[in-house]
């Protein structure tokens, strides 16, 4: 077995690569968990309606945003807690804007 990147030998077992240190085996080759950058909980100022914070909850848990805030309505009028964790929430998420560089059309 070879590195993909720098084409030194390594033994079956290695799960790096002892030169250049690049992850070896099955997960490198995108059979196992993801790699890509951890899930943040964050408000979208894109898709938001009022602040975003249903639209980051819809994001974060893979959710229809429709359903999310049916739901948060839901709570908000049978059990009355719903806008207070709305308030916290809008003060506790931070906002984000988009990817960098990325100009409004």
């Amino acid at each position: 077995m070879y590195c993909t990147n720098c084409g030194r030998d390594l033994r079956e077992g290695d799960g790096f690569c002892s030169g250049c240190g690049r992850p070896t085996g099955p997960t490198a080759a995108g059979s196992g968990t993801p790699s890509g950058p951890a899930k943040r909980l964050v408000r979208p100022m894109k898709d938001k309606k009022i602040a975003g914070v249903c639209a980051g909850f819809a994001r974060y848990l893979d959710l229809d945003v429709t359903l999310v805030r049916i739901v948060w309505l839901l709570v908000a009028v049978l059990a009355g807690t719903g806008l207070i964790a709305y308030l916290v929430a809008w003060i506790a998420m931070p906002k984000e804007y988009g990817p960098a560089g990325v100009a409004a059309a």
